[in-house]
Parts: structure tokens; C-alpha cells; sequence
């Protein structure tokens, strides 16, 4: 079973920046791909950054150039980068394992972290 624990969540003024991370257990599967969503008060969660398993990233167009993601694959742990912050950002922050295990779909599911970008 895979566990995965956001970390890194906090207040921020506005042009701040936090690194969120999130550190997987358990079985962790080859070919798997890491994501981070967020999700904002009254509304639906989106999809923010991936990093594929090849190594490939992509960012959602509201924070490319100012998002990076990355992984430390000694540490079982994927990074978001988050720089140059607006009140915007403020959400509760998801990353998301998704593998394909016997040729079937897994995801999972981190429990979330708190950002709030506030003067």
C-alpha cells in the first residue's frame, strides 16, 4: 500500500516563495508518474504540475515560470517549487501517484497541505 505526505504548507506574503514536498512508502512501482493539484475553497481541484516517469515536466499555463517540479528518487520524494506567489495560489496543495500495476490504473493520493499567500 502507498502512502504519500505533503509537507511544506504555510502562510506566505505575496512574490514569497515555500517548496512543498511530498515523500512516498510503500510499494512504489516503476513507470510511475507524480502530479500536484490544489484545490481553493468552492472550487473544483485542478491539476497544477506533473513529472512524468521518463523525467518530462508540464505545468498548468497559471504557474509556468513560476512553479518547478522535481524528484528525489533517493528519497522517494517529489518537490513544487513555488515561486513569485499570488494570493491566487491559496489552496490546499495534492500530489498524486499514478502507476500501472498488471496493466491496471493505480492512483493515490497525498492528504494536502495548507498554502496561504496573504499580506
Amino acid at each position: 500500500q502507498v502512502q504519500l505526505v505533503e509537507s511544506g504548507g504555510g502562510l506566505v506574503q505575496p512574490g514569497g516563495s515555500l517548496r512543498l514536498s511530498c515523500a512516498a512508502s510503500g510499494s512504489i512501482f516503476s513507470n510511475s508518474v507524480m502530479a500536484w493539484y490544489r484545490q481553493a475553497p468552492g472550487k473544483q481541484r485542478e491539476w497544477v504540475a506533473t513529472l512524468g516517469s521518463g523525467g518530462g515536466r508540464d505545468y498548468a499555463d497559471s504557474v509556468k515560470g513560476r512553479f518547478t517540479i522535481s524528484g528525489d528518487n533517493a528519497k522517494n520524494t517529489v518537490y513544487l517549487q513555488m515561486n513569485s506567489l499570488k494570493p491566487e495560489d491559496t489552496a490546499v496543495y495534492y500530489c498524486k501517484l499514478s502507476i500501472i500495476r498488471l496493466g491496471r490504473p493505480y492512483e493515490y493520493w497525498g492528504q494536502g497541505t495548507q498554502v496561504a499567500v496573504s499580506s
